[in-house]
């Protein structure tokens, strides 16, 4: 399956990641449950949660100090909210 890119992303106050797809699908992301691992545990602080950034013209995203999420997962876990093409 091909992954469509990413155009947009919205940080949440509820460790949640609003995706905008260019397929015009947005999609909800939980981040919380990767919180307990060491690697993740810097994003408990909504600050720098919230530093979240699109990366590789839409391919991925990425935090500050390198912490990411990979694409098919961000795509295939996260919960479809609307769809701005229907």
């Amino acid at each position: 399956m091909i992954i469509p890119r990413i155009k947009n992303i919205e940080a949440l106050q509820n460790y949640k990641i609003k995706l905008f797809y260019e397929t015009g699908e947005v999609k909800l992301f939980d981040v919380l449950p990767y919180i307990n691992g060491t690697w993740y545990k810097e994003l408990e602080n909504i600050n720098y949660f919230k530093t979240l950034h699109l990366i590789s013209n839409g391919k991925g995203i990425e935090w500050e100090h390198g912490q990411d999420i990979a694409p098919h997962e961000l795509y295939e876990m996260s919960i479809s909210i609307s769809n701005m093409n229907t």
